[in-house]
């Protein structure tokens, strides 16, 4: 999740994460974490960087940009990723030859994604 503002609307927060802010807390299935005093920034606003400290979420920030991202919570599970397991994808080589991430299975891999905007 990518924020430009230290507050966020409650519902959008939702939709972009996964957890819905009730009266117990910030909820997710059947797990519920309770949210500290400071994280409302107002009537249905939430303060992300202290939700996001509480659900053990990974923050980035670009104060030059005024950019903040927000990565994934480990509250519930304690960890980040569900899996380690890569999507099976097929893209072309600098070739232009069809090159499938299966290929490499059974080898340490590093992933590097870019994207311009």
């Amino acid at each position: 999740m990518i924020v430009t503002e230290p507050s966020v609307d409650a519902l959008e927060f939702e939709a972009r994460t996964g957890w819905a802010i009730k009266p117990a807390g910030a909820c997710r299935a059947d797990v519920c974490v309770p949210l500290p005093p400071g994280a409302h920034a107002g009537p249905g606003r939430l303060d992300v960087l202290a939700v996001a400290a509480q659900l053990g979420m990974p923050v980035v920030t670009d104060a030059e940009h005024g950019l903040t991202a927000i990565g994934p919570a480990t509250a519930g599970s304690g960890r980040a990723l569900t899996t380690a397991v890569a999507p099976d994808v097929e893209l072309p080589d600098v070739d232009g030859n069809p090159f499938r991430l299966s290929s490499l299975l059974g080898r340490k891999v590093l992933l590097v994604a870019w994207a311009s905007w």
